[in-house]
Order: C-alpha cells, then sequence, then structure tokens
C-alpha cells in the first residue's frame, strides 16, 4: 500500500493509525504533496472524470475521492467506489481545505476539448477561451 500512495503523493513519511482490527497509513502535507497526482490526471487526460467526482466529494471545508490501489501501485490513476471495485480496497483520499472548489480546480483543472484550460490560456488564445465553448455544427 505504501508504494501505490508513494507513486501518487511523493515519500512523505507515513503514520500508521489502528483504529480496532484495521491499520490504516496516513501522509499529511500541503498541495506540493500532490503535485505527482496532479500530473498524473493531466496524463492520463482523466481531468474532467476527476473534476466531476471530486466535486461530487465535497463536505464543507474537505473533499474525499476514492483511487484503486493496484492501478496506483503500477503508476497510474483509476477512480474507484469505496467499496467492491478494488479487490485489494481503495486509497481514500480526504482533502482539507478551506476552498475546496479552488483547489479541485488546480488540482482537477477545467477543460476545453480536452485540453487544459491554463495551457490553452498560455498558448496564446484569449483568456474568455475557458469560458466559451465552439458550437460543433
Amino acid at each position: 500500500m505504501a508504494t501505490a500512495v508513494s507513486n501518487l503523493t511523493g515519500s512523505r513519511p507515513f503514520r500508521v493509525i489502528q483504529r480496532g482490527q484495521i491499520r490504516y497509513l496516513v501522509q499529511e502535507g500541503d498541495e506540493s504533496m500532490l503535485v505527482a497526482l496532479r500530473q498524473l490526471l493531466r496524463r492520463e487526460r482523466i481531468l474532467d472524470a476527476a473534476r466531476k467526482l471530486m466535486l461530487r466529494g465535497i463536505r464543507g471545508n474537505q473533499f474525499t475521492f476514492y483511487l484503486n490501489k493496484q492501478v496506483a501501485y503500477a503508476g497510474h490513476v483509476s477512480f474507484c467506489m469505496p467499496e467492491g471495485e478494488s479487490p485489494l480496497g481503495p486509497i481514500k483520499f480526504t482533502v482539507e481545505t478551506d476552498d475546496p472548489k479552488s483547489f479541485i480546480d488546480w488540482l482537477a483543472t477545467r477543460t476545453v476539448d480536452g485540453r487544459p484550460i491554463d495551457e490553452i490560456c498560455k498558448s496564446g488564445y484569449p483568456p474568455s477561451a475557458h469560458s466559451e465553448r465552439p458550437s460543433r455544427k
């Protein structure tokens, strides 16, 4: 499990928490801890799906999402449900922040035709490109 999580967050130290018969590996840090996950979401071109799932997971000042442990071990990202989809159980991410929606905007940037809006704006398109979508006729 530590390798799977480290593939997504880097090699920060873990704390072990025991709750009954279950042991949890806990990793805490600032947003720099999720830079690798942010890059994986872009590389695998799943920003829109990731964004949708993360927004659904907002509760107050935090959001939660689950990733497939086996896929993470292989250095990739696949979202899953809390139970049943991942034979080894999922990796649960809980992100606490003052502004969950803004953090999700950074982590799983909006896209236009599959391209992250921050890349579109850097490439010389007008700044309004992120809010307009050309019609397909």
